[in-house]
């Protein structure tokens, strides 16, 4: 039997081990340099022979010796090369899942068409990690944006703010009253008393004052309580430490000592 007739019965795989032991004979008796790369022209045959091989079993050898390694490399190179990290999944498990793909898409390889073999699989592996390395990416911002969110406002901060802000809404209420009764004894010059008695109407009607602007309150004390600007610096810091010093013993109680009598009683007392 002629070799020709041979070649007749040889499936596209053992063509492409003929042509492969043949090739490899000749490059170790001409003592071939050692090759750079990973993807060479019996990966490229192996893929033609793999594409064209009717049995499945000749398939599984013909990849598992001569594709599946080069897949691997070019899967790696590219994911490493064009920085595709935006994978919840460990790096190797991305790479299997791209190598898969090239599987399921290598019968779509046509040599004919003029590309070689590593051009065609190095763009179908590309444009597979752009566009999931893209929507990886999407629900990544979308995920750190609500982790952002909530990070920012903290739920536990916000609940004790909120609690503050109530126990210092409370407070307040308390130490208008708590003004309205004490004054005289906290202050006993005429002009001290009016300007502290401005301060706690302006406390008393906080909620419909609108401006908080420092310089708008004072002019608002000092038409109050018809006194000269320092007065009120004076009386303002006095009545400060001792805010200060009921808001400590308020946080330690809940509640202040010497409860003065209703405001509504003493409201505008001193205009």
């Amino acid at each position: 039997m002629t070799t020709a007739q041979q070649n007749d019965k040889l499936s596209p795989v053992q063509e492409f081990y003929e042509w492969y032991g043949k090739f490899e004979k000749e490059r170790k008796a001409t003592k071939a340099k050692k090759r750079r790369g990973y993807f060479h022209e019996e990966n490229e045959r192996a893929i033609i022979a793999y594409n064209l091989e009717p049995d499945y079993a000749l398939r599984n050898r013909v990849y598992s010796q001569h594709i599946h390694k080069p897949f691997m490399k070019l899967t790696e190179n590219i994911i490493h090369t064009f920085k595709f990290y935006c994978f919840d999944d460990p790096y190797v498990d991305v790479q299997a899942e791209v190598v898969a793909y090239l599987i399921e898409k290598i019968d779509k390889y046509d040599p004919t068409k003029g590309s070689k073999a590593y051009s065609y699989f190095s763009i179908v592996a590309k444009n597979y990690l752009i566009y999931n390395n893209n929507e990886n990416y999407k629900k990544m911002k979308q995920r750190i944006s609500v982790d952002a969110i909530d990070v920012k406002r903290n739920i536990t901060n916000e609940i004790v703010r909120e609690d503050i802000k109530e126990a210092r809404k409370d407070f307040t209420d308390l130490m208008v009253e708590y003004w309205d009764s004490n004054l005289n004894v906290l202050f006993t010059r005429k002009k001290d008393i009016r300007v502290a008695a401005a301060i706690a109407e302006l406390f008393r009607r906080r909620e419909n004052i609108e401006i908080y602007n420092k310089k708008a309150l004072y002019i608002m004390i000092r038409e109050m309580a018809d006194v000269k600007t320092q007065y009120i610096t004076k009386v303002v810091n006095q009545m400060k430490r001792i805010y200060k010093a009921k808001w400590e013993e308020y946080q330690s109680t809940g509640r202040l000592d010497n409860t003065p009598v209703s405001s509504s009683q003493q409201n505008s007392k001193y205009f």
